[in-house]
């Protein structure tokens, strides 16, 4: 577990230090919250092996997602991203200088330029992706295939009526 308090531990002193607020508390966001933060903290871990930026990644996986030749426009590319990168421009310049894209003259605005995942890029983000979703898998393997698939309807139950 990391440096944090332990879930357990913050509601506990939520409980006792502001009982009115946590009394009835029902803690499911927090937990949300939390497995975020430690999945975030997972991607940091691995992304940084390969000198990259959470940003980076960000670009890469949505390019690799996206259908051959692993193009987009900027516009698309930052619509389809699954957080949003302030400074993309930055983090395309950044990405581009380490060979992972390249940016093409756009045949239908000659004022803004393509972005394609090189074969670098694409190799790259696959070893990434790989290695994130075993991690991830390990740490969902305390639950039964019926209970991983109970999360997912429920979760995508909430996350589709929030989206």
């Amino acid at each position: 577990m990391s440096q944090q308090e332990s879930l357990e531990t913050i509601l506990k002193h939520g409980r006792t230090n502001w009982p009115e607020a946590f009394d009835s508390f029902r803690p499911t966001i927090l937990m949300i919250h939390r497995i975020h933060s430690l999945l975030d903290d997972d991607l940091e871990e691995i992304i940084i092996e390969h000198d990259l930026q959470k940003a980076d990644f960000g670009i890469l996986m949505t390019l690799r997602r996206s259908a051959e030749p692993y193009c987009l426009s900027p516009t698309d590319l930052y619509r389809s991203m699954l957080f949003s990168s302030g400074g993309l421009t930055k983090v395309l310049r950044r990405v581009e200088k380490s060979g992972l894209i390249e940016r093409l003259e756009n045949p239908e605005d000659g004022r803004s330029k393509l972005v394609k995942l090189t074969e670098l890029g694409r190799k790259l983000i696959e070893q990434v992706a790989f290695t994130l979703h075993q991690q991830e898998q390990r740490k969902l393997d305390i639950l039964t295939t019926e209970e991983k698939q109970q999360l997912d309807k429920l979760l995508s139950k909430v996350l589709g009526h929030w989206e």
